[in-house]
C-alpha cells in the first residue's frame, strides 16, 4: 500500500484530504505542521510527501528539501493557494508537482494516482 505523509496546517483541509486519500486506497499519516513531519520521516517509510507550502514554523518547501535529504526516493506534491510561492516551489524542488487551491478532491486523487501509475500497474492494482 502506498504511504502518504500529509502536512497541512488547516485542520478541516487536513481531515478532508486524509479521508479522500484513504477512500482511494492510500495509507495517510497527517500532521499539522512541517516540524511534526520530520520525526515521522525519520521513523517510517513514505512514498509521497503531500504538503501545503505556507505553514507556520517550517514551510512546505523547507520540509520538502529536508525530506529529500533524508529520503531521496520520496516523491513530493505541494498544495497551495498562493501563485507566487508556486513559482518558488517549482524552482526549489523542480521534480515536485504543484496543485493549486482551490481544487476538487478527484483532481488531487488523480494526480496522486498518476504519480504511482507505473507502480500500480506492476503490482497488478
Amino acid at each position: 500500500m502506498i504511504r502518504i505523509l500529509l502536512a497541512e496546517d488547516d485542520r478541516v483541509m487536513r481531515e478532508y484530504l486524509t479521508r479522500a486519500l484513504e477512500r482511494s486506497g492510500y495509507a495517510v499519516s497527517a500532521v499539522d505542521r512541517g516540524t511534526a513531519a520530520i520525526p515521522l520521516l525519520e521513523s517510517e517509510p513514505f512514498d509521497l510527501l503531500l504538503t501545503d507550502i505556507v505553514m507556520p514554523e517550517m514551510d512546505g518547501i523547507e520540509l520538502a528539501q529536508k525530506a529529500g535529504e533524508m529520503c531521496p526516493d520520496l516523491r513530493v506534491m505541494f498544495i497551495t493557494g498562493f501563485a507566487a510561492v508556486t513559482l518558488k516551489a517549482g524552482k526549489t524542488v523542480p521534480q515536485a508537482r504543484v496543485l493549486s487551491k482551490p481544487f476538487h478532491l478527484r483532481d488531487l486523487v488523480m494526480e496522486v494516482d498518476r504519480m504511482f501509475e507505473m507502480e500500480n500497474m506492476t503490482r497488478g492494482a
